[in-house]
């Protein structure tokens, strides 16, 4: 079942869109029958039609994708699918024998200040957050892109430093944006997320099914918020997005 998402005019003010999107590093299959769909992410990208896109397993270059493919884009993946307009901001949380990846964020708004937090947990997942203060509508929202890690205990030990982070880095009052794929099968850190004030769109009998993208069973993406309604949930289904990454994007609207 898609989640639907409820219209709203164009021309209405106050309203937030958010969409996260992990992107499988541009690139889908394997050996040599993997296919590069990062043009197709472009698109993509730019139908979100947000206010914000937080996208995860983002490549700021490889090189050996880049001599395998005759059409790598020359610039960075973050950099290249940001709509015209939008702003993009992009760091690295692995680095690896080829290249590097990460978490980005791209945006309408004007950004006002950008950071990173190595969150890894131990030697075989290199993870980090993005934190991204931006100006809408006159006035800031924060915003942090999040990728949590495969292990249970893990994810629980990340959640507990994105608290202490957001504690340190977030003034109380400033509305909050986290979001990313947090890898959760059950409602864990969802229960300790709302511990700290962090919540989103719910509704019952709806599901938001972001994984696997051709036949999705788990939602693994979700858009958290501190200080703003949450109104609504789509997400974009069909051959043409479970074709260019192992998730489907989610997209939120949100009251500021």
């Amino acid at each position: 079942m898609t989640a639907q998402l409820i219209q709203l005019p164009a021309e209405h003010s106050g309203i937030l869109r958010v969409a996260t999107y992990n992107i499988h590093k541009g690139v889908q299959g394997l050996g040599p029958a993997r296919r590069l769909e990062i043009h197709n992410l472009g698109l993509a990208v730019e139908q979100l039609d947000a206010d914000i896109v937080c996208l995860q397993e983002v490549r700021s270059s490889n090189r050996k994708e880049a001599r395998y493919f005759d059409r790598w884009p020359s610039v960075p993946q973050a950099e290249y699918l940001a709509p015209e307009g939008y702003e993009s901001v992009y760091r690295t949380n692995a680095y690896t024998r080829h290249g590097e990846h990460g978490n980005a964020l791209l945006t309408r708004w004007p950004v006002i200040d950008h950071q990173h937090e190595d969150i890894s947990d131990h030697r075989f997942e290199q993870r980090g957050l993005l934190h991204v203060e931006v100006e809408v509508q006159g006035r800031r929202v924060h915003a942090i892109v999040v990728h949590l890690g495969l292990i249970a205990g893990s994810r629980t030990r990340q959640v507990s430093q994105l608290q202490r982070f957001i504690a340190r880095e977030v003034p109380k009052d400033a509305p909050l944006v986290v979001a990313g794929d947090f890898n959760d099968w059950g409602l864990q850190i969802k229960r300790m997320l709302a511990g700290f004030g962090l919540y989103e769109f719910d509704a019952p009998r709806q599901r938001a099914y972001t994984y696997p993208a051709r036949l999705p069973v788990v939602q693994l993406d979700h858009v958290y918020v501190r200080g703003l309604l949450p109104i609504g949930l789509q997400v974009p289904r069909g051959r043409v997005w479970w074709r260019m990454s192992d998730h489907l994007p989610l997209i939120a609207e949100f009251r500021l």
